[in-house]
């Protein structure tokens, strides 16, 4: 209990000090010679986490002169990531990071877990992709359905042809897909295994296909933030897998990239 105590001491003292006023201006980090500030040896990394706070009722975004905002839709639970069909119909990615329980050992996964708390992360995924449809195109979703569900924390998706891909994370899925169709009962097929595991730091996982739709990108975030759980916890990770829609067969096709989500 002391020890406990302790920690969360150490942890508000660590928080408290990111209130601490820079002493570097923008620019002395900037040009071909950079001034960086020493680095700052602690037991506990000192961030700031900034908590999770939803719009007030009625407030939005201030517009650029000439265009309006609107909520599209509302009350999604942890959407995290979104995909528009050719029909119009947004697809949206309902996830939270799954069950990591290498994760949360020891001092370093106990202040995680209050860190992601206080982020709001700190809740199960709901597992499931959500269809909005906007068929007056008035620029609000009228129907709102559960397309896919089941799901293990999905996060990428893109549609070849009549075969919709998604991404777990711990794997890539194909599912039918016919226009129009506002949920998939169809159980997908793996396409192939992706990292995963009870270590899986970075665990969103991108995909977008290639041109000709023969090749599928995706991306695995690495399994650390500085290599801090050992080089076999990065096999396959800090890259893009070019994997073949055809066989499943996959290669390196980018290495060296910490998290690439995100790709275009």
């Amino acid at each position: 209990m002391h020890k406990r105590r302790a920690l969360l001491i150490m942890l508000a003292g660590t928080l408290a000090a990111c209130g601490e006023n820079a002493t570097l201006q923008v620019f002395d980090g900037t040009g071909p010679s950079p001034k960086l500030p020493e680095p700052n040896k602690t037991l506990i990394p000192t961030v700031n986490i900034a908590p999770a706070i939803g719009w007030p009722e009625g407030a939005k975004p201030t517009a650029a002169a000439g265009t309006q905002v609107a909520a599209f839709a509302e009350g999604l639970d942890h959407p995290r990531w979104l995909y528009v069909l050719p029909n119009g119909d947004v697809l949206v990615a309902e996830t939270n990071a799954p069950p990591k329980p290498d994760d949360a050992k020891g001092i370093r996964g106990w202040v995680m877990e209050k860190v992601m708390g206080r982020a709001g992360a700190g809740v199960p995924s709901p597992n499931r992709i959500t269809l909005l449809r906007d068929a007056n195109h008035d620029g609000v979703a009228e129907t709102r359905s559960v397309f896919l569900e089941n799901l293990n924390s999905p996060f990428g998706m893109t549609l070849v042809g009549n075969d919709l891909y998604v991404a777990d994370s711990d794997k890539l899925l194909r599912f039918p897909y016919q226009p129009g169709e506002t949920v998939i009962k169809t159980e997908g097929a793996k396409v192939v295994d992706l990292p995963g595991g009870p270590l899986n730091h970075h665990w969103t996982k991108n995909v977008v296909a290639s041109k000709d739709g023969k090749k599928l990108y995706v991306s695995v975030g690495s399994n650390s933030n500085v290599g801090e759980n050992g080089l076999e916890a990065e096999q396959g990770r800090a890259a893009i897998w070019e994997v073949d829609r055809a066989s499943g067969q996959h290669r390196i096709f980018a290495s060296g990239l910490r998290n690439p989500n995100g790709m275009a």
